[in-house]
């Protein structure tokens, strides 16, 4: 008996000193498994005499179930313990603010916006928008827009030509959106009110010309349109676009092939500590270009110049989103620079409107 007291003594001890379940369970083994201490002495029971067995087999059994009862309540603060360091390991202090998601931290390209903004106030004007391949015909590109061939004009473009095809045909990276005119007029019946905003390429790079760069150009063909007409579109799209009260304008005689009269416009400005502000001052400041379509560029889109007429403009959109939001540098549009983007970039749900602001 005292051989067995001191086995139960040696076993709670080393139930007592198992730092983890994992040494819990090899004190269990060691006592209770098949070949354990206590599990050889119940089996050796059969050995002995009847009245020895009951008496030992009492003891054992004793032994057994106070080992037993050692072992759960071990086991259950082993795992209490080992629950709570894995929380401490595992801890999240909810008091630090919340990560921002994607929608909070991204933003819009300027680009981007000043198109939407564009094509919001003409969309409230009852202009559609047109698109077009970048990649065009000469024929699009030129020909049709009364550059006739050999005409210095088209040089003047600087364009990027593409190899002779098998027809001995050279494509275009397109020099101005124009050829969506042409597409436009060739595929619809007047009235036509579109505008298109899109990329173009010319052989140009400094601070305020890139290779690549934005342009939007508007076009109206019906029976009735005048110089008048042109004048107010583009002034309501002056105004609304840099969101003054009025603007004054002044249109100068130039040259364009595509369109007779054609006129370059300029927009009152003031230029004041660096900054140039619309719908003030006494400065002027060269904005877009315009005129009358060409008859030829009817004729050669199957319109009769005697039925139809209209007037066409066009602008670069990164030059005017550079004069509203004071962006000094060209080049930094395309260098996707995310620390540029931060600053100059929008939030992705604030949709331009002219009821709620266009940048707001």
């Amino acid at each position: 008996m005292n051989d067995l007291a001191g086995l139960e003594s040696s076993i709670l001890s080393d139930i007592n000193a198992a730092a983890d379940e994992s040494a819990l369970e090899a004190v269990r083994v060691a006592a209770l498994g098949k070949k354990g201490s206590i599990s050889e002495r119940l089996a050796g029971l059969g050995k002995m005499a009847p009245e020895e067995r009951k008496a030992a087999g009492a003891a054992i059994n004793a032994v057994k179930d106070r080992v037993t009862a050692a072992l759960a309540e071990r086991k259950s603060v082993l795992k209490a313990a080992a629950l709570e360091a894995r929380l401490q390991a595992e801890a999240v202090d909810v008091t630090l603010p919340a990560r921002e998601s994607g929608t909070e931290i991204g933003r819009l390209h300027p680009i981007s916006q000043v198109i939407d903004e564009i094509t919001t106030i003409f969309a409230d004007m009852g202009f559609a928008v047109a698109e077009g391949p970048d990649i065009e015909t000469d024929d699009y590109n030129f020909t049709m827009l009364n550059f006739p061939v050999g005409h210095p004009a088209r040089e003047m473009h600087d364009t990027f030509f593409f190899a002779p095809d098998e027809k001995g045909e050279r494509k275009v990276l397109r020099t101005h959106t124009s050829p969506v005119q042409v597409r436009t007029m060739l595929s619809q019946k007047p009235p036509i009110r579109v505008v298109i905003p899109g990329r173009t390429y010319r052989n140009d790079s400094d601070q305020t010309h890139t290779p690549m760069f934005h342009q939007v150009e508007g076009l109206v063909i019906d029976k009735t349109s005048t110089v008048g007409n042109m004048k107010w579109v583009l002034e309501e799209f002056c105004r609304a676009f840099f969101e003054v009260p009025s603007v004054k304008m002044r249109f100068r005689p130039s040259f364009f092939p595509f369109t007779e009269p054609s006129m370059e416009v300029d927009i009152q400005c003031s230029r004041k500590g660096g900054e140039i502000r619309f719908g003030e001052g006494e400065d002027w400041l060269e904005i877009l270009g315009c005129g009358m379509v060409h008859p030829n560029v009817l004729r050669n889109c199957g319109l009769d110049p005697d039925e139809y007429q209209g007037f066409a403009w066009g602008m670069g959109i990164d030059r005017i989103a550079m004069l509203k939001y004071g962006m000094p540098d060209l080049r930094p549009f395309f260098d996707a620079d995310v620390r540029w983007l931060s600053h100059y970039g929008f939030r992705p749900f604030d949709l331009p409107s002219l009821a709620g602001g266009l940048s707001t």
